[in-house]
């Protein structure tokens, strides 16, 4: 049994809704029926009456309702007081990244924090999207650095969640050059010749970018897929070998670029064939921590108190934010 069937159970306990607990709990609805389904599987009898909308408990689902409660707010209660023994994690700010941010955005963003920030110690979780997200939400991390475009936002509520922005990123086309400093690989190609393309597997947020972009392509653009890979790491590191043509973002490219190991595929009049997303940090809202009454049982278990280091980094962002707007 895992702690997150928990989870989805008080939530849909508390929302009656299937589709409602799947959103908050952001997942797809079958896969929150399917673990729903687990944890009556493991309880050997009915937690929730399908005949009826809104969705109710049965007798049993009730009873577990209960100590689903008293056991999720214990294990919060005992990370809290285990991570209370040294007092050097108390200064610790603890951040979930997407794997990209991780290796690409990170590292130079954290270098400038201490330049202008201060000191800061810190501790990097590298996850998918799906997983530095559910860190946020389960409470797991102090902030969550993720990408943003309004055509695939993140289903976080804005009454819980506050964000402000880091800056931006731009994803657009690479290839190494030849000998004579051209792009060994050019958009578009050519029907019959279509080009090497280096692409993303299927459900990275980078790769519904890179659809995103093809699908609103001016010209038609001629591509045979011949590697793919979660990572952004990973293309770049094919493309840099001379494989095939790979979208990746500027901050994974920036030395390679100046080191002239890899150029734009993008011939001048195809500059649409790119995508500026921007790069946001997301935590709890305080306004959230310090109405706790107010909050759902299983929001609760979730809260996080806050950090001085993770509040003072918060203030520094928000007010570079605010000038630079």
């Amino acid at each position: 049994m895992e702690t997150k069937w928990l989870e989805d159970f008080v939530s849909l306990a508390e929302t009656r809704s299937f589709s409602r607990s799947a959103q908050l709990r952001h997942v797809t609805q079958p896969a929150f029926s399917r673990r729903i389904q687990s944890l009556e599987a493991w309880a050997g009898t009915d937690l929730v009456d399908r005949s009826s909308y809104p969705t109710r408990l049965t007798p049993a689902g009730e009873t577990l309702y209960d100590q689903s409660l008293e056991v999720l707010q214990a294990l919060q209660s005992t990370r809290a007081m285990l991570r209370g023994h040294t007092t050097a994690a108390q200064d610790v700010v603890e951040f979930a990244v997407p794997h990209t941010l991780a290796f690409t955005f990170f590292p130079a963003w954290v270098s400038e924090l201490r330049e202008k920030f201060g000191p800061l110690k810190s501790r990097l979780i590298a996850l998918n999207v799906h997983d530095a997200v559910m860190r946020l939400v389960e409470g797991s991390c102090d902030l969550l650095i993720a990408y943003h475009h309004p055509s695939q936002p993140y289903q976080l509520d804005a009454d819980r969640y506050e964000m402000v922005s880091l800056g931006e990123e731009v994803v657009a086309p690479y290839s190494k050059p030849d000998a004579d400093g051209n792009p060994m690989f050019s958009l578009p190609g050519k029907l019959g010749q279509p080009l090497p393309y280096l692409g993303y597997a299927p459900g990275a947020y980078l790769g519904q970018m890179v659809e995103l972009i093809l699908k609103q392509a001016e010209v038609p653009v001629h591509f045979d897929r011949v590697y793919e890979t979660d990572m952004a790491e990973g293309l770049k590191a094919m493309a840099l070998e001379g494989h095939g043509v790979a979208f990746l973002p500027h901050s994974a490219v920036k030395k390679d670029l100046r080191a002239k190991k890899l150029v734009s595929a993008l011939p001048n009049h195809m500059k649409s064939l790119q995508i500026t997303m921007e790069v946001r940090a997301y935590r709890e809202r305080l306004a959230v921590r310090e109405a706790g009454r107010s909050l759902s049982a299983a929001q609760r278990a979730q809260t996080r108190t806050p950090k001085g280091s993770a509040q003072a980094l918060w203030d520094y962002l928000h007010s570079r934010a605010s000038a630079a707007a």
